[in-house]
């Protein structure tokens, strides 16, 4: 026998680049799915405690769908710490305001609450358009689906 067992750690990993169109995608599908690439649950190597994820660039943030009456009674409250600071936003308000945001929240929503879920939302990025900065990294194109299977 060879050695001691290599443990996964975040020096030895490489992270891919993955665009995907979230153009009418129900939006907790896609959540999920780039949750789940950012996190690196599909991958053999996956170590619970370490960042062994990808890269993700969302693009066409704003054609995202919802189901049901989502746009007009889903609420979020967010309150100031001062008396009177409670503020209501809709989700149609939220998405008028900035699509990216919304997605990048529900994202977020799916990532551990630790510092590891902090570094991972960083390599998540989001667009309202069909155009990203990240030409370079060239990014391999991932549906919905495929994130549903893998």
């Amino acid at each position: 026998m060879s050695g001691e067992t290599p443990y996964f750690t975040k020096e030895r990993v490489d992270r891919p680049w993955y665009v995907v169109d979230a153009e009418g995608q129900i939006l907790g599908r896609l959540a999920a799915g780039v949750a789940k690439l950012l996190i690196g649950k599909q991958r053999a190597q996956f170590t619970p405690g370490q960042d062994c994820g990808a890269f993700v660039v969302v693009v066409n943030a704003a054609q995202v769908r919802f189901t049901g009456k989502k746009l007009a009674n889903k609420i979020t409250y967010t309150h100031s710490g001062y008396p009177g600071g409670l503020r209501r936003r809709t989700l149609r308000e939220r998405m008028a305001s900035g699509p990216a945001e919304v997605v990048r929240a529900a994202v977020k929503g799916m990532l551990p609450r630790n510092k590891l879920g902090a570094r991972l939302i960083t390599k998540l990025k989001v667009y309202d358009g069909e155009h990203h900065p990240h030409q370079a990294q060239q990014p391999l194109s991932i549906t919905v689906e495929e994130l549903a299977r893998s």
